[in-house]
């Protein structure tokens, strides 16, 4: 609450200050003046660690703000590059004036490029391509220089239109190829019916079928129509980017100037915020699934609402590209790929009941088209439950609590709160006298301070949680303040790679308290830092003319574990490891640049004297040679591999044949993986909870829902070998 009314304080005097400074009519000029300098003396007094605003700052946002404006490197020259980069030791001071020169110029040069190489694509996607060169492609933008003038900016487009006219061509011929084979097994068959029905004397007439006539193309042909489909994709490209006003460029530029700070200080736009809470709500109907916008590879999922259609789908995930939409099961598919996320969006959504078709290209590279159907999204889904689990002659009776992310309604007075329910489904396991619990928090990505404090208070006595800092303030500690104890016995907390946040404070306070066995992939995402939202029209009185001027989401504080580490960057690293598919590429916090730094303080007492697993070097011994055995966690090893691999290359053939055997082998490969999952684990048992049953039973899809959460954990071979380990720790 302290924090609280020093934030308040803080604001209140930031309104004074900038009311004061603004005069009171506006133009537009003055309007994006008072916007950058709103949100600058915004983060000055609010940031947990503000960025001193000189060349060094200047040349970070100048960075930043290119690679988001061409990271492919498609319209700019390195003239263009030129003439921008003489603000690159400039942008603070126009910063603190108020001024867009080089946001006006770099949208001048955009803008340029974009109408010169619209004609190029035009012109090059007029007249057939050659396949039998031995052309080579660079598809990284990182890799590749800015073209030199637009001779080279030009050869630079035909040889990535190529690429992307040989990449649909080869999918038709390969279409093509199936179905005459298909056509061929069809007639064989009605041949060999037709002679028995002569040799038996058997009536052999059957009701005539219409059958729509296949039509073979030739090369040539389905060349042209991949040429078509490709200049309809850009055509439409372009047309949206001839709709980007200059509020969204300036929307992009604020965001690169908050992100300078850290990755999660970040400007929103009204709709932007909109959209977000919506998201973040799920009171949404459509799929159920959060996307972040790419430059050109189509939008990224970053998340996936438990519960929603995507979730019990299956095939969507966190990191796929959604590249193509299209709507019910005939509609015409629609090219995303370069699309404006809220525009990407607009065609996921759609009312409960009806479908849409999504093209995702996977992080191993592969193609995969999947068709969801909307609904509202079930938010029931997104909390925590509970199963028994059992491994006959193993171990038996374990209570398994799924939760899914750290949840809290402090809308309503009676709304969930995780803390709660997880206290409930504790109590019901109890009664099912189960001998250990897990705790599942994989792909977890946090939530609730207030519930993470109350849940890690469960297991334990009474005693510090969490460190938290704010901005030259003295660290605060946060203690579970309750000496009852929930549950006393066994205790694993499953992580992964993509559990973040408030997973993280859980999981390592009770590794600190040596309370419970922490399980997982080599370290959790690594965030340590918590963001508020600030209406910006709050920080200025009046001038409605000018508003809403949008929010600025930033970083005000930091977590720090109770023996003084953190989290930040690092993660926490489990006590036992598995393997994991990501464990050759860099995920979680370490993939931003401007991620806030680790550091430590000091340390605060601790102890409980609950429970303590003993042996942990015997624990991790055991686990380590099962999993060295077993099959699966092997092929585990070797996906990671071939995902490093994949994601290593960028260059790609433009001839026919050897991109064409490319995409075999690399099939091939990926069809080695397609099942790692998918079939159950022998001996494995799953029920639900008896104090459950009634409520599951009532509701059909809420039966099948739960039906098939159980069914994957049947399949979960992390969830397995965890059984075994707490096999281990009770014996």
């Amino acid at each position: 609450m302290k924090f609280r009314g020093f934030v308040l304080f803080v604001f209140v005097a930031l309104i004074g200050l900038v009311a004061a400074y603004y005069p009171p009519k506006v133009d537009n000029a003055q309007k994006e003046a008072i916007l950058i300098q709103t949100i600058l003396d915004g983060l000055k007094q609010l940031h947990y660690n503000p960025v001193e605003l000189d060349d060094e700052f200047s040349s970070k946002l100048h960075n930043i703000y290119l690679e988001r404006l061409d990271g492919g490197k498609r319209w700019l020259t390195q003239n263009d590059i030129d003439q921008l980069d003489q603000y690159k030791d400039l942008l603070d001071n126009e910063a603190n004036q108020g001024t867009y020169d080089f946001l006006t110029l770099s949208i001048d040069l955009k803008q340029k490029g974009i109408e010169k190489t619209e004609k190029f694509f035009q012109e090059i996607l007029a007249t057939p391509m050659d396949f039998t060169t031995n052309e080579i492609v660079e598809m990284d933008g990182e890799k590749k220089s800015y073209a030199k003038n637009d001779a080279e900016l030009k050869a630079y487009w035909e040889k990535s239109l190529k690429y992307d006219v040989l990449s649909r061509l080869v999918e038709k011929i390969e279409t093509q190829e199936k179905k005459i084979a298909e056509e061929k097994d069809k007639l064989e068959g009605k041949v060999a019916s037709t002679v028995d029905a002569v040799i038996t004397g058997s009536d052999s007439e059957t009701e005539d079928k219409e059958e729509e006539e296949f039509i073979i193309k030739t090369e040539a042909e389905l060349e042209q129509e991949s040429r078509e489909a490709v200049l309809k994709v850009y055509s439409d490209w372009y047309s949206r980017l001839a709709k980007k006003k200059r509020k969204d460029h300036l929307s992009d530029y604020l965001k690169a100037f908050s992100n300078v700070f850290d990755p999660h200080t970040e400007y929103f736009l009204p709709v932007d915020k909109e959209n977000f809470d919506m998201s973040m709500s799920g009171r949404l109907e459509g799929i159920g699934a959060r996307l972040q916008e790419t430059i050109e590879e189509g939008a990224k999922v970053v998340s996936i609402v438990p519960g929603g259609p995507a979730w019990q789908g299956k095939v969507l995930e966190v990191n796929d590209l959604i590249q193509k939409v299209a709507q019910d099961k005939d509609g015409e598919w629609v090219d995303v790929t370069g699309w404006t996320i809220n525009d990407v969006v607009q065609k996921i959504r759609g009312k409960k009941g009806t479908k849409v078709r999504l093209t995702l290209k996977k992080v191993d590279g592969a193609i995969v088209e999947t068709i969801i159907t909307r609904d509202e999204i079930i938010m029931d889904e997104g909390f925590a439950k509970s199963s028994i689990l059992d491994i006959p002659d193993a171990v038996d009776n374990i209570g398994y609590i799924h939760l899914p992310r750290f949840y809290a309604d402090f809308r309503k007075s009676d709304g969930r709160q995780c803390a709660v329910d997880v206290e409930k489904e504790i109590a019901k396991l109890k009664e099912e006298n189960v001998n250990g619990i897990i705790l599942d928090l994989r792909n977890n990505g946090g939530g609730s301070l207030r519930d993470v404090v109350d849940m890690s208070g469960l297991f334990i006595e009474q005693g510090p949680i969490v460190q938290v800092k704010s901005r030259e303030a003295a660290a605060e500690v946060l203690s579970d303040r309750d000496a009852s104890v929930q549950y006393d016995g066994p205790l694993i907390v499953m992580v992964n790679s993509f559990s973040a946040s408030a997973s993280e404070i859980l999981a390592a306070a009770l590794q600190d308290y040596d309370r419970a066995v922490i399980v997982g992939s080599d370290a959790t995402f690594g965030k340590a830092t918590v963001q508020r939202f600030f209406n910006l029209d709050r920080a200025i009185r009046g001038h409605s003319e000018i508003k809403p001027l949008g929010e600025i989401k930033l970083t005000m504080q930091k977590f720090y574990r109770i023996d003084g580490s953190s989290n930040q960057l690092k993660g926490v690293q489990p006590d036992i490891v598995f393997p994991e598919i990501y464990d050759q590429i860099k995920t979680g916090e370490q993939e931003y640049e401007t991620a806030m730094t680790w550091s430590e303080i000091e340390s605060v007492p601790h102890s409980q004297s609950v429970y303590h697993p003993t042996s942990m070097s015997s624990l991790k011994a055991a686990s380590t040679s099962r999993i060295a055995q077993n099959t699966t966690f092997q092929k585990v090893k070797e996906n990671a591999t071939r995902l490093k691999t994949q994601r290593d290359k960028t260059t790609y053939s433009l001839n026919m044949d050897e991109y064409r055997a490319f995409k075999k082998k690399q099939k091939a490969e990926a069809d080695k993986y397609k099942d790692l999952f998918d079939e159950a684990i022998p001996g494995m048992n799953v029920r639900s909870l008896d104090a459950d049953k009634d409520y599951i039973n009532e509701d059909e899809s809420r039966k099948a829902r739960f039906d098939d959460f159980l069914e994957g954990l049947t399949k979960d071979a992390y969830l397995e070998e965890t059984l075994y380990i707490m096999k281990d720790m009770i014996k």
